[in-house]
């Protein structure tokens, strides 16, 4: 990571500023550690800051490693803090598994991104909010749950300073795959964002508050993050009322609390072969990875919520926002776009 960017990193429990300590720097910090004032302390590891609320235990050995008190430092932490890092650890648990088994798929190389080439990519991301490529230049954007981090690459190619953000260790990935230093990735947890208010002049959420406990609850967090004038822009699934879609939902209902290595090998033996075959016959070209990982990201995910347009719209008409606009509406979701005014109804 580069040092530039700790100001718009804060803590995810106190919403306080962090205190770089370095412990090894290339051409960029490797490793270290972020402290808050209150001594709660979050990790980096391979380049990415670890600011999920749940960092202290998920990445124990690190820390350990490299703060020599640690037990001291532990005990000394706020029970409110631990509690709340216990609960995350446990509301997060399935979630992190089931992405990063999707991603663990993707073959950078070869395969596409929900069926889009990199121009594609930037493409859809432009007609999602509302944008114009030359206004690009020059602006931040938060890419809130940035999957793969392909779209981010590209976003930093013309000069916007970008904050990836994602759950899922899988992220390391997406770090390794780009060398853009216009690009921040950070684990970090859309219900808790680690980041300094009002900020981005751009916050895209695409498919992904659809997989949270409570989606209104991580649209408010989301909205915190959004610069006056700035834009959120989110994508979600709609409501579909045809019986195969039905069908599925009821399936999922039961696989998806399965272990997430038992789900990938019945969707292999059960959904994917149909699947393919089905895709073939309409003359889609997916390999057979893509199709895997959209099998996975239907059914896998501990939740899959649907909205009708208008309730989505009321989230943004209670914060404010001005110009809220559907940009795209497809066969399984449809994207909203809105600008933060002046007037904003924070809370």
């Amino acid at each position: 990571m580069q040092e530039a960017f700790i100001s718009l990193l804060s803590c995810p429990f106190q919403q306080g500023s962090l205190r770089l300590q370095v412990i090894r720097k290339t051409e960029e910090i490797v490793e270290g550690l972020l402290w808050t004032e209150a001594g709660i302390f979050y990790p980096i590891i391979e380049s990415i800051p670890r600011l999920i609320p749940e960092a202290i235990f998920d990445y124990q050995e690190f820390l350990r490693e490299h703060i020599p008190d640690f037990d001291q430092r532990l005990r000394n932490l706020p029970a409110s803090y631990l509690e709340w890092a216990r609960r995350c650890e446990r509301k997060n648990s399935r979630t992190k598994k089931s992405f990063s088994m999707e991603w663990s798929i993707f073959d950078y190389e070869k395969d596409k991104t929900w069926d889009a080439d990199s121009q594609s990519m930037l493409q859809r991301f432009l007609k999602e909010t509302d944008m114009k490529e030359d206004g690009l230049q020059g602006i931040r954007i938060l890419d809130a749950g940035c999957g793969n981090g392909l779209l981010d690459g590209l976003l930093a190619s013309k000069d916007s300073m970008v904050l990836a953000m994602d759950l899922s260790p899988a992220i390391s990935e997406a770090h390794k795959k780009n060398s853009n230093k216009n690009i921040l990735f950070v684990q970090g947890d859309i219900d808790f964002p680690p980041i300094v208010s009002s900020q981005f002049d751009i916050v895209q959420c695409s498919g992904v508050l659809v997989h949270t406990a409570d989606p209104k609850w991580a649209f408010d967090r989301m909205d915190r993050c959004v610069a006056t004038g700035g834009k959120l822009s989110i994508w979600l699934y709609h409501k579909r009322k045809d019986s195969i879609h039905r069908l599925l939902l009821g399936i999922r209902k039961f696989t998806s609390k399965w272990p997430i290595r038992l789900q990938y090998y019945f969707y292999l033996i059960s959904i994917f072969p149909l699947s393919f075959i089905v895709k073939r016959l309409k003359g889609n070209p997916q390999n057979a990875r893509e199709i895997m990982l959209q099998i996975l990201d239907f059914f896998s995910p501990e939740f899959r919520w649907e909205f009708d347009h208008n309730e989505v719209m009321g989230w943004f008409r209670e914060k404010g926002y001005d110009g809220v606009v559907i940009t795209t509406d497809e066969l399984f979701g449809f994207n909203l776009t809105g600008l933060k005014s002046v007037l904003h109804k924070s809370g």
